[in-house]
């Protein structure tokens, strides 16, 4: 007979732990008992599960007691103050901030990638960057075949990775600008109706912004080569869900689009979807609520033999999020490795 795990969501009424809880029922996840966390404004909230309405209860000091799992979207202040507690019960702590990606020990994670990193884990295991997510899905079939020397990327990022208040904020400022009415930005810093900015994370003394190294870094660690050469301009864009990327990969060596396209159509978690003949490739539209990553428009780069062009969309929400961090506890449900014996306490 299968286990069944006791599982909390941390962060359970945001939009990724709304969409992790709809994810877990979709996936028939093995769930004994499911905890919903949220702040104390959230508590009594009900959220539909299987049929019924779950409680959504503030933290406390035993919000983990006797728990096997515990996914988290509630930030990454949230997590390192809980993270220790958690650790500390003996649950298995997936995290879907940035709080824990670069820190020795923990695996960051995208389960078609590099899932074996998971038998190392030692409590805490993070959840990439969305941005990130999307676009290694894409490199990682092709670096196994020819190693990838140097990867550029420029993303389009739908409002859903801000949150909800900046999904409503571009309905809002919509409306706004059809009905005459100047926008008010208040989840963004400029009007993100009609209009496109750098991304709005904090710059760095280097010129890039934080959304942008993580791409950098976490890509890096991902393939466990901190050579590879990646560079990202990352943008907001006015889309309600589903970030899009543009991405040019230089190889050491030619790489025939043939063959680089049927890599794709098998390479798992991804859809191949192109039709040159009508102009027509993946949209934002096509790509909301979809587990896979569209990836199409495969083309040789003019000005590089050795680089190919592509691009793809992906729902920033389900694969960029949600969805990954699930894939995650369903491999380590697979391999019966979801409880751990930790030193990491000390270090979190």
């Amino acid at each position: 007979m299968e286990r069944a795990y006791r599982i909390a969501i941390l962060g359970a009424t945001g939009v990724v732990g709304t969409e992790i809880l709809q994810i877990l029922e979709e996936r028939k996840f093995p769930v004994d008992s499911l905890v919903l966390l949220a702040s104390a404004r959230s508590a009594g909230k009900q959220l539909p599960y299987r049929g019924t309405f779950l409680p959504v209860q503030s933290l406390s000091e035993k919000s983990f007691e006797g728990i096997d799992l515990v996914f988290a979207s509630a930030g990454g202040s949230i997590s390192k103050q809980w993270a220790p507690q958690i650790v500390q019960a003996r649950a298995t702590l997936i995290d879907n901030s940035s709080a824990f990606r670069m820190t020795e020990g923990v695996p960051l994670v995208v389960p078609e990638v590099n899932p074996e990193d998971l038998r190392a884990h030692q409590g805490i295991i993070a959840n990439p960057n969305c941005s990130t997510i999307l676009m290694t899905l894409a490199l990682w079939p092709l670096h196994q075949v020819r190693p990838i020397k140097r990867v550029i990327c420029s993303t389009y990022q739908a409002a859903s990775g801000a949150g909800a208040a900046a999904m409503a904020e571009l309905q809002d400022q919509t409306r706004d600008v059809l009905a005459g009415r100047d926008p008010n930005p208040q989840a963004f810093p400029h009007p993100i109706a009609f209009n496109l900015f750098p991304h709005n994370s904090p710059m760095t003394e280097n010129r890039y912004c934080e959304e942008e190294l993580k791409m950098i870094y976490e890509t890096q660690k991902i393939f466990h080569d901190p050579y590879l050469r990646v560079s990202a301009t990352c943008v907001r864009v006015p889309v309600l869900r589903a970030h899009a990327e543009s991405i040019n990969i230089e190889f050491h060596e030619p790489f025939p689009i043939e063959e680089a396209t049927n890599l794709l159509k098998q390479a798992p978690g991804v859809m191949f979807t192109e039709n040159w003949q009508s102009n027509t490739f993946a949209m934002p539209l096509d790509a909301s609520g979809q587990d896979p990553v569209l990836v199409g428009r495969v083309r040789q780069d003019l000005s590089c033999p050795e680089a190919l062009e592509l691009w793809l969309c992906g729902d920033q929400i389900r694969k960029g999020a949600a969805l990954n961090a699930v894939q995650i506890g369903e491999w380590l449900v697979q391999n019966d490795l979801v409880s751990h014996k930790s030193d990491l306490v000390s270090r979190v």
